[in-house]
């Protein structure tokens, strides 16, 4: 009886090794992510709530996460088209080169976000390549929040590429060949079968691209201007307080601005755990 008791046991496992493999992860995730944001939280340097509310009412505070929070979802948002786009021509059509434009999708994760914000600057600024065609049309993009759009665009094309294309590469041509039988031109195929299950993948592309525009530095600093009240991001803000010796303010800052991204991931992944349920 008990050797069928173990073996029983054994059976009720999900995977071999799930303790310590669970373990290991319960620890890297403390170490890395957990422990670091408990500092943030304990580390209060001084602040008080009556002061902590001083600093997040502050209009620059405000005008910063206004910034950070609008240009981030705007961005996120230009992605999710383009790059369901993007990842639809890697995946149904074949053309020269197209390992290599496959290939350079990835460039800005490997790309240093402080190159990448230099590059953009010197070809967007007045008298860049692009900008210079666009400045006699009154478009000005460098040192305004559309620069800072693009430098977000640029840096959060990637995850809805790569989290939309293994999608659509598993997907089964069954349904859409059926709904061409019956007679269902293009557009309607790709709205009523191809398109709802590629709702769940573009939320995560979404969430993912707004994660990190929220928390960017690198390439936005240089194309943004740094100008108070106008296009001052979080992150920079945040430096600027830790430079001028003032923790509290940037503790203040940081703080704020972990809160509302986590409440905005949080809503972000609600809605999807929503969409795959209803999907079923």
């Amino acid at each position: 009886m008990a050797l069928l008791r173990t073996k029983s046991n054994r059976r009720r496992q999900v995977l071999p090794g799930f303790g310590i493999g669970m373990g290991f992860t319960v620890f890297y995730m403390s170490l890395v992510v957990l422990v670091p944001l408990s500092a943030l939280l304990l580390n209060h340097t001084g602040l008080t709530w009556s002061k902590f509310w001083e600093i997040a009412v502050d209009p620059r505070v405000l005008a910063s996460y206004r910034v950070s929070l609008g240009t981030a979802a705007l961005a996120a948002l230009i992605d999710v088209v383009l790059g369901l786009l993007l990842a639809w021509v890697l995946v149904r059509y074949e053309f020269p080169g197209k390992h290599l434009w496959d290939a350079l999708i990835d460039l800005p994760f490997a790309l240093p976000t402080a190159v990448a914000g230099v590059a953009l600057t010197a070809i967007y600024s007045a008298n860049g390549w692009i900008g210079s065609l666009l400045a006699p049309l009154g478009i000005k993009v460098a040192f305004t929040p559309l620069g800072i759009t693009l430098a977000l665009m640029f840096i959060g094309i990637p995850f809805v590429v790569r989290t939309v294309q293994p999608v659509l590469q598993d997907a089964e041509r069954d349904a859409e060949e059926a709904a061409a039988t019956l007679g269902a031109g293009r557009w309607r195929t790709f709205r009523t079968v191809i398109f709802p299950t590629l709702i769940p993948p573009l939320l995560t592309g979404f969430a993912l691209a707004f994660a990190r525009g929220i928390g960017e530095y690198g390439s936005v600093v240089f194309i943004s201007g740094n100008m108070p009240m106008k296009t001052e991001i979080a992150p920079l803000l945040i430096m600027s307080k830790l430079e001028q010796f003032d923790y509290a303010g940037a503790t203040a800052v940081a703080l704020l601005l972990l809160l509302i991204s986590f409440l905005m991931l949080l809503c972000i992944n609600l809605l999807q755990h929503w969409t795959r349920k209803t999907a079923r």
